[in-house]
């Protein structure tokens, strides 16, 4: 089913360039891949197109679906070709690097695919439908700003993105889908909660506030909780490490462009795009026996990385984020044992935010370092690893780091969207490059194994994920403010600042909404907010806090929730050991 659906959208793709083509005859094709749940295809206009011309380009793919044009194809030659696409500038670009053979995805040295649909011609292998009425159910999307070859330095083309369905019932779920997702756009929430911003002077360098410090701060809190539990060492690595450093570890030859480089004293330095260089230099730094082994370090590392202008998305995609690294230096019969428990730490991490995940086991990709018996032996390792705790995994084969293979965590959000997050990956060949040792029993040395491996991933992202993933309402332990305090007029203001200060003293987040503003629009604001919990100062409430004398025992306090749910009059001891539960279960 996958297949012919991907067949469709392809050749709904192929639909909308058509039109495209028919109703603005001076744009320039070039091209149009289906991606994950749709298709897009980028063009270059001669005047720009607005999101309110999608409607009449999608009405006219449909009236051209109802003519059953035949989707045809045929192989020509590169001569053929360029005569053919002599004023397609794109075409004649992808054409001559067929012809080097610099590429196969449009054909093969001297020989091009073409299809044709109706009087639209595209460079395409295929494969596609038999005509357009086996096309289901469409929809044009959105238009987005694309890179020719997705490098900045190209010409900017204008991308449209739609989707295509089998049945009209799956296309009205996944247009549901997304208006849900759009509700839960971590950009507009970060903002409208103020977390984080995104600022022209920083393009791609997020700057988190206040009060995404203070779930950054429960992350990490937790994170080194669990990690300090399972026997990790936190380390701390410089930001700057000179470029030689680079050229030893192989990023310099896998990694150079994504890399920002400096001077200092005239001597290049790279910012670090990755963490293990550092704490190979650690391992390096002291002798280490068999007894130390498995030696775990870890640390919370920024890093950064060139990303294009194009494919930057809040915190999603950035160009500088921390990532919560992790090395671990064993020996070959350790590794299976860490692998198990490094999944198991995972679980346990991700079960507390709700948050499903499904295994992938990449392998050995074109490009990579270490011989053919280190990366088989890493492979089979995973793989028996991945046995051993009966998990269910994709094998993504070409997939894995230039230095190993590995393991990804795929987690899942409310929405059931996937996002790539955690990651173990098994390093034979760095220990090598750096000449890393132990003594074993018998005084002689021998290389140890290096698993990398991330839980949050870059966490800039994953709070990004969070975000959505509760739409902004965080669970009570992440919240930056967990109780919103509302007098109901200035009289009560006083009272309501004694109660702040004892909420404090128990360690409970608290604000104080003192403004000058109804009591039903103090609660939308603090709905709006996501707070979860209220306290309404009132009358009875100022009574109870006098005649008790700020005895928490038996002074009672006015609580409603942010779901919208009165619990009444409750004593204020109980409604702080109720905080203090939720906090350390993390409910």
């Amino acid at each position: 089913m996958k297949n012919n659906l991907n067949k469709m959208r392809h050749s709904t793709a192929h639909l909308m360039a058509c039109v495209v083509k028919k109703l603005y005859p001076n744009v320039k094709i070039a091209i149009g891949p289906i991606i994950e749940n749709g298709f897009y295809y980028d063009f270059e206009f001669k005047n720009s197109i607005s999101e309110k011309d999608l409607l009449v380009i999608e009405n006219k793919m449909k009236d051209l679906k109802k003519e059953n044009l035949l989707f045809t194809q045929k192989w020509i030659s590169i001569k053929q070709a360029k005569e053919l696409f002599k004023n397609e500038k794109y075409k004649l670009e992808i054409i001559k690097e067929i012809e080097k053979g610099e590429r196969d995805d449009f054909g093969k040295k001297g020989k091009v695919s073409i299809y044709k649909l109706g009087e639209f011609t595209d460079l395409c292998k295929g494969p596609h439908l038999k005509n357009t009425k086996e096309i289901g159910e469409f929809k044009l999307l959105s238009i987005a700003g694309a890179y020719w070859k997705g490098n900045e330095k190209n010409k900017m083309l204008t991308r449209i993105y739609g989707t295509c369905f089998e049945t009209k019932n799956e296309i009205v779920n996944y247009l549901k889908l997304i208006k849900e997702a759009e509700k839960r756009n971590h950009v507009k929430l970060g903002k409208k909660l103020e977390i984080f911003l995104m600022h022209e002077e920083a393009h791609g360098f997020p700057f988190i506030l206040p009060k995404g410090m203070i779930i950054w701060h429960e992350l990490i809190k937790y994170w080194k909780k669990e990690h300090d539990q399972e026997g990790y060492l936190e380390i701390k690595t410089p930001i700057m490490l000179r470029k030689n450093l680079w050229k030893e570890s192989g990023h310099w030859d896998h990694y150079k462009e994504n890399i920002y480089f400096t001077k200092v004293n005239k001597e290049d330095y790279a910012i670090k795009p990755m963490n293990c260089p550092g704490s190979i230099l650690i391992y390096k730094n002291s002798l280490h026996s068999y007894r130390e082994l498995p030696l775990r370090m870890a640390e919370i590392g920024l890093v950064h990385r060139h990303e294009l202008s194009g494919v930057l998305n809040g915190l999603f995609r950035v160009r500088s984020f921390h990532q919560d690294d992790a090395h671990i230096y064993c020996m070959e019969k350790q590794i299976k044992n860490e692998v198990i428990k490094i999944v198991n730490l995972a679980h346990k991490i991700y079960k507390t935010f709700k948050l499903d995940y499904r295994l992938e086991l990449s392998t050995r990709p074109k490009k990579s370092i270490g011989s053919a018996k280190m990366w088989q032996t890493a492979e089979n390792a995973l793989s028996n690893a991945l046995k051993d705790i009966k998990g269910d995994y994709k094998l993504n084969p070409g997939d894995g780091a230039f230095y190993g293979p590995k393991i990804d965590f795929h987690i899942q959000d409310a929405l059931g969207r996937s996002w790539q997050c955690g990651t173990i990956q098994l390093d034979f060949a760095m220990p090598e490059r750096f000449k890393l040792v132990y003594t074993d029993k018998d005084s002689k040395k021998y290389r140890p194994v290096m698993i990398h491996h991330t839980i949050y991933g870059a966490i800039e992202r994953f709070l990004g994920i969070l975000i959505e993933h509760y739409t902004g309402a965080f669970p009570l332990w992440l919240s930056p403010v967990q109780v919103d305090i509302l007098p109901i007029s200035e009289k009560f203001f006083k009272y309501a600042q004694q109660v702040h200060k004892l909420l404090k003293e128990n360690d409970i987040r608290s604000e104080v909404k003192p403004e000058n503003k109804t009591l039903g629009s103090k609660i939308r604001t603090s709905t709006l907010q996501k707070t979860p919990y209220m306290i309404i100062i009132g009358e009875k409430e100022n009574k109870s806090f006098l005649k008790s004398k700020i005895n928490t025992k038996i002074m009672n306090i006015s609580v409603r929730t942010r779901e919208g749910k009165d619990l009444g009059l409750i004593s204020f001891y109980k409604f702080i050991n109720k905080l203090k539960e939720q906090i350390e279960k993390k409910v």
